[in-house]
């Protein structure tokens, strides 16, 4: 960003000289300045965010009949409160300038829109809808929604993937870490901090022992930490301005992505039911009833 400061002195044109090093003409008056910033830091020219489409967090999950899934019909869906983490930080980031456009993602069937458009009541500029038909999302595994958004980030020349860490569905944690792979860019997971420098990015990790600090330069794909950010809540005026944002639709195929399945689901059971405890007397009845248990 160039800047220009002139004093409040009126300069005739024609005694304004030329500055050779930035091919600007300044006024050549002795009470007159000119204040040039050269470029301080780089806009970030795309976000690519990933937001999937879950059981509401709040919902009790019960397993089909047949043992083959999970019940989905007639049930409540929102989306990744993770995902919601990555879309805030994207959004924060164009506040910020660092970012020009933020472009939503989901994969699945046609009812991952809503979480498209939630994503761009929040502050996303337009989305990308990659449709999966209901039969097929069931069996649609990390591997070929990583392959699905390296492909995008590259068609819409991303500079910057943000995914939530892991999906409360599956929690399977696996396709920030995948997408790199697959870009072959760096990556900065369980994120819970990020600032821009001129180099590129510092992150603050979330690991077992604490905070870990990393640099990375761009492009990269970072993975949202549930302490990142705290979204923002989706107005009443930018859910209705979102209904007029951009949403595009591709398939896999479109994008040259096999999904044929790689696994099987044998089955899908509830966990085992924890027994009620007891209250014993003193530590001897409790060591007896340990005993009987076969537990000591």
């Amino acid at each position: 960003m160039i800047s220009l400061l002139f004093n409040s002195v009126a300069t005739p044109f024609w005694k304004w000289q030329r500055c050779g090093k930035y091919n600007l003409w300044t006024p050549n008056h002795p009470l007159s300045f000119l204040t040039i910033s050269a470029v301080a830091r780089k806009k970030m020219a795309r976000v690519l965010v990933g937001v999937k489409r879950v059981i509401d967090y709040a919902v009790k999950v019960r397993v089909k009949p047949e043992k083959n899934g999970v019940v989905t019909q007639g049930v409540k869906h929102s989306m990744n409160p993770f995902d919601e983490i990555a879309v805030e930080e994207a959004v924060k980031m164009k506040e910020k300038k660092l970012a020009s456009e933020v472009i939503a993602v989901s994969v699945g069937p046609t009812q991952s829109q809503e979480v498209i458009r939630t994503a761009l009541a929040m502050g996303a500029d337009r989305g990308v809808h990659v449709e999966v038909p209901a039969a097929e999302y069931d069996l649609l595994q990390p591997i070929h929604v990583s392959k699905i958004l390296a492909k995008l980030a590259l068609d819409e020349k991303a500079d910057l993937v943000i995914l939530g860490k892991q999906a409360i569905d599956d929690d399977a944690n696996q396709t920030a870490q995948m997408t790199a792979a697959v870009l072959d860019w760096p990556q900065g997971t369980f994120c819970n901090k990020v600032e821009k420098t001129d180099a590129g990015l510092t992150i603050a990790r979330e690991i077992d022992g604490g905070l870990e600090t990393i640099k990375t330069k761009l492009p990269a794909v970072l993975s949202a930490d549930l302490r990142l950010n705290t979204p923002r809540y989706a107005t009443l005026p930018n859910i209705m301005k979102a209904k007029k944002k951009p949403l595009k639709k591709v398939t896999p195929k479109d994008l040259g992505v096999d999904t044929t399945p790689r696994i099987e689901i044998i089955s899908v059971e509830d966990p085992p039911v924890r027994q009620a405890g007891a209250v014993v007397a003193d530590v001897d009845a409790l060591v007896a009833k340990l005993k009987a248990g076969g537990h000591i």
